[in-house]
């Protein structure tokens, strides 16, 4: 669920509040029409953030934790991406420029299942268990 800080879509920078619950899938996907940063800053709780590459192995990732750090992450223009979290009641400040474009907003990775199907599920805890190996840290 989100809440949206600016006025309009038309605005030139998107700014929202993210809540997000464990087990909620959000499907990698990258912004590239137009090509767009992105930058996700933990307000509440503890999330998993990843970069991929083209073919959906994670390159990066970071534990974003309310209470301890690191608190924010920035996403590069055109980098395929994805967050989770890992605590009940996690929140998140977005940031990215605008204007809201819903028809071109986000380039879906064909490499990860779509939201609410078969597999999905599997998928999410496949890639929460990667990040938890290249972290070398239990959450």
């Amino acid at each position: 669920m989100n809440l949206n800080l600016h006025a309009s879509y038309s605005e030139p920078c998107q700014r929202l509040l993210n809540a997000v619950e464990p087990d909620s899938y959000i499907r990698p996907h990258r912004h590239l029409t137009p090509l767009k940063p992105e930058t996700f800053v933990v307000l509440r709780g503890r999330f998993a953030a990843a970069i991929f590459d083209d073919a959906g192995e994670v390159e990066q990732a970071v534990l974003l934790d309310a209470d301890a750090g690191p608190w924010g992450v920035d996403i590069p223009a055109g980098a395929w991406h994805v967050i989770f979290a890992l605590e009940a009641g996690s929140v998140f400040f977005e940031t990215k420029p605008g204007p809201y474009e819903p028809i071109s907003d986000k380039d879906w990775a064909a490499w990860a299942p779509a939201e609410g199907s078969v597999g999905a599920e599997e998928y999410m805890r496949g890639v929460i268990e990667n990040i938890r190996g290249i972290l070398n840290f239990e959450f």
